[in-house]
């Protein structure tokens, strides 16, 4: 037993400097394709990304200096407390999470915790649920570029809403029996801090730097999750993977040809859409369907933006996970039953 134990330990530091490794040798072997991955994620993030996300990040950090959030939280309080167990001051991450998108709402979580504005346990519950895609992404690149359908869109806007408000419930019994810290007093305390005249250009100053910070790290993520799609289809280690996947698409009804764009888009969001958008199918409903599933889990580049952002802080990203595989879920079945029982969301030949 115990040389058993050797092995796992001594197996689990080699693992990741064979990873790093492989990935390197990788980048030359097929140094072709990845040049080619590496600028068409930089054009994505510079085309897409900063001008979406860039100024929400900004105003987000301008509004923290406001006493805006305590405004909205008194008057919110009454929804967000029976509904998700949390202060009226988290319906500011729940806001800005649905109209701004990745990953804002897990942004403003970590910013509340860093800012003792709400506890450990009400972060954790709105890191659940409130890092969202954003109408922008859902309605415009996806349903109407991707999908060349505008309504479409709608439908995965809506489901996706629907789930996120569901599993935001769900999530109020998280840790429900922790014992709540006093911070009302700390809360005050940082009123010294709000934006005034004499401290405007450096709070402006201050916001866009950390905006800057936080546009720099998502646009390694994309680059680099781009290279990693990349090298896995010129390698065939992503049809590799599709065969696993295969028995449970078939158990579910789901042709096998969605396996691999399905895995891209566990990997990288934007990646894997674009190739199940593209599948030529009849019935278009499981190209949405799956669409809707994985708008609701956001894929591994997100979640590592996430835990990024919440390193600072003592928040867990076990809510996030686990939130985000309740949301897919959720949004897969609540598409399912619109395209079932709705024939103005019928999109089938």
């Amino acid at each position: 037993m115990k040389k058993c134990h050797f092995y796992i330990v001594k197996l689990k530091k080699i693992l990741l400097p064979t990873i790093c490794i492989s990935f390197i040798f990788c980048l030359v072997i097929f140094s072709k394709t990845n040049l080619s991955a590496t600028k068409n994620g930089l054009v994505l993030w510079v085309n897409s990304i900063i001008p979406t996300l860039f100024p929400f990040f900004v105003a987000t950090e301008l509004l923290s200096h406001t006493n805006f959030t305590y405004i909205l939280g008194k008057i919110l309080n009454k929804f967000m407390k029976p509904l998700f167990n949390i202060r009226g001051e988290g319906s500011f991450a729940l806001i800005m999470g649905i109209i701004s998108g990745y990953p804002i709402g897990a942004k403003i979580a970590a910013n509340f915790r860093e800012n003792n504005i709400c506890t450990k346990e009400e972060c954790e519950r709105l890191l659940s649920f409130t890092n969202n895609s954003g109408p922008l992404f859902i309605i415009g690149t996806v349903g109407i570029t991707m999908f060349g359908n505008s309504t479409i869109g709608f439908l995965l806007l809506i489901t996706h809403l629907m789930a996120s408000i569901t599993v935001g419930i769900i999530f109020r019994f998280w840790k429900y029996n922790t014992k709540n810290e006093n911070i009302e007093y700390n809360y005050y305390s940082h009123s010294k801090n709000n934006i005034n005249l004499s401290n405007l250009g450096e709070i402006i100053g201050n916001s866009i730097t950390s905006s800057i910070n936080t546009i720099l790290l998502i646009g390694g993520f994309v680059v680099l999750f781009s290279v990693i799609i990349s090298i896995l289809q010129n390698s065939h280690l992503l049809d590799t993977f599709s065969l696993f996947l295969n028995p449970i698409f078939n158990f579910l009804h789901i042709p096998s040809e969605f396996s691999s764009g399905f895995i891209s888009g566990i990997l990288e969001l934007t990646n894997g859409l674009s190739i199940i958008s593209n599948i030529p199918q009849k019935k278009i409903s499981i190209n949405i369907i799956i669409a809707s599933f994985l708008l609701g889990f956001g894929g591994i580049s997100i979640l590592l933006q996430v835990w990024s952002t919440i390193s600072k802080t003592d928040l867990s990203i076990k809510p996030y996970i686990l939130g985000k595989l309740l949301q897919a879920c959720f949004s897969a079945l609540y598409t399912f039953l619109f395209l079932q029982n709705f024939l103005f969301f019928n999109f089938d030949l």
